[in-house]
């Protein structure tokens, strides 16, 4: 009886090979449940070469694998990441090879705004601890640039806010790099839009306005995204941030240089407002303007008063004249008087000497002295003597060879120092002469003096430079051709070499500079 039971059971189970009652419960569990929305927290995350991203949703209760396919990653709508609490939507489905169950996941978003905010902080302490919001980090805008790039959307008000701010306050040119201000990838390309701008050649933006309109903190995010943030701390171009309206307040407004609370107030930031600008070169001028008279002013009261404490010119050119005509009148009176003295103080020894007659008489009487007797004298003498008493007399001849002897010595002597005079005036004439060494020297020092002007006529002369390869042209008058455009006559030209001169004919040129064959 047991035996039929069992074999009643048995024959009403039903029995299912592996796969049959796999795909019954993938159709059971993808027909019951459908299109879901978990929420958990991203754990196990892993993205394979493949492009496709699994990863698996926890909370505290349990744990459910997900996978989200590469085609769906472009349209999830945010970069996961292992700690993120999010809530993703897909549908389950099994897999039957292993006999688990996953969540298929296209679409993700953060689970409400705590968890973001969560991350936010945590990300900003930890920029904050690497000094990306340093204060000695910001960047000056320039007071005028050139050109102003934007990355933002190409659609929206933002762009078209910026242009015609930027037109309104002065005219510049603007650059525009269009970018996706939400969604996944976003913030990648955000990220590559502001490195790009700082390499782009030949022409680099002068400032940089990164923007986007308002919206809620997960349309943001992207700008929360710590790859735009380094991006924007490396970027060496100043930078303006004007993300959401002026109450939302993102972490690139604390990386950036400027912040702007809006897009129209981040172009008002980037260019100066050109009415303002004129109007303050205006005053600016009217100052100058107004210094410079007040200076111009100021030295010519300063000479005004120089010149008052100056003397009369006029009256002293007047009393000089007046002192020089006295002086030259004193002068004409007192030449003749100042020869005369000198006349009489040249005079006054003159006065003293003897006169001429009179030496001359006295070298006479002294010649007289040293002559002999007259004949008759000592004729007379001798008679007296004879008649005298009668003593030795000495003999005529006698006394006239002695007189004899004494006028010859005296004539001798005159004779010698005559000479000795001659000599002494001799030898001090030699002395005043030059010598032949030093006559020799001078000589020398005049050859090479002519030598010296000779080289330099020579090094200037003109022959000099033909022989250095160049030609003198002349027409055949003899008057120098200077001029490529010259006409001379018949066009005949002589060239005037180095060694000699040889005629020559100009020939015309064509206007592309080809000799006209």
């Amino acid at each position: 009886m047991m035996e039929s039971d069992g074999a009643s059971i048995r024959g009403n189970v039903p029995q299912y090979s592996v796969s049959e009652i796999s795909g019954a419960i993938k159709r059971t569990l993808e027909s019951g449940f459908g299109r879901v929305r978990v929420r958990g927290e991203i754990t196990e995350l892993k993205r394979y070469p493949s492009g496709h991203i699994y990863l698996s949703l926890k909370d505290e209760g349990g744990k459910i694998a997900g996978v989200i396919w590469r085609g769906s990653v472009s349209r999830l709508g945010m970069a996961p990441e292992n700690g993120n609490e999010v809530i993703a939507t897909g549908r389950v489905s099994a897999y039957g090879e292993r006999s688990s169950y996953q969540l298929v996941i296209d679409r993700m978003e953060f689970a409400g705004e705590g968890a973001l905010l969560a991350n936010i902080e945590r990300l900003r302490r930890k920029l904050l601890e690497e000094g990306l919001f340093d204060p000695e980090r910001k960047k000056a805008i320039p007071f005028l640039p050139s050109l102003v790039g934007v990355i933002t959307s190409r659609s929206g008000a933002v762009l078209h806010d910026i242009i015609t701010t930027v037109s309104r306050r002065f005219p510049r040119d603007v650059l525009l790099w269009p970018v996706p201000v939400q969604g996944e990838g976003a913030a990648a390309q955000i990220a590559a839009a502001i490195e790009g701008m700082s390499v782009r050649r030949p022409r680099t933006p002068d400032v940089l306005i990164v923007a986007r309109g308002g919206g809620s903190l997960e349309d943001l995010m992207a700008f929360n995204d710590e790859r735009v943030l380094r991006s924007v701390a490396a970027c060496p171009i100043p930078v303006i941030s004007a993300v959401g309206h002026e109450t939302d307040t993102t972490l690139i407004d604390l990386v950036s240089d400027r912040r702007a609370p809006t897009p129209t107030a981040a172009a008002e930031m980037a260019v100066p407002l050109r009415s303002e600008m004129v109007a303050d070169m205006a005053h600016r001028n009217a100052r100058l303007t107004g210094a410079l008279t007040r200076i111009i002013q100021t030295a010519r009261a300063r000479l005004d008063q120089a010149a008052a404490r100056l003397p009369d010119l006029p009256g002293l050119l007047d009393s000089a004249r007046m002192r020089l005509d006295d002086r030259g009148q004193r002068l004409d009176l007192a030449l003749p008087s100042f020869v005369m003295r000198i006349r009489n103080r040249l005079d006054a020894p003159g006065m003293h000497l003897p006169s001429p007659e009179l030496l001359i008489g006295r070298s006479q009487a002294r010649l007289q002295a040293l002559r002999l007797p007259a004949p008759e004298l000592l004729v007379s003498r001798a008679r007296a003597r004879l008649n005298g008493p009668v003593t030795h007399l000495p003999n005529p001849e006698l006394l006239i060879e002695r007189r004899r002897a004494a006028l010859r010595m005296v004539s001798s002597g005159l004779d010698a120092s005559w000479q000795r005079s001659l000599q002494t005036f001799h030898l001090r004439t030699e002395r005043q002469r030059l010598s032949p060494d030093v006559l020799r020297s001078a000589i020398r020092l005049q050859k090479m003096r002519f030598h010296g002007l000779g080289s330099h006529l020579e090094a200037v002369s003109p022959r000099a430079i033909l022989s250095r390869g160049y030609v003198l042209v002349q027409d055949v008058n003899g008057q120098p051709v200077t001029s490529a455009e010259a006409r001379p006559v018949a066009d005949r030209v002589v060239l005037s070499f180095a060694d000699g001169d040889r005629g020559a004919k100009l020939d015309s040129l064509s206007p592309q500079g080809d000799l006209g064959l």
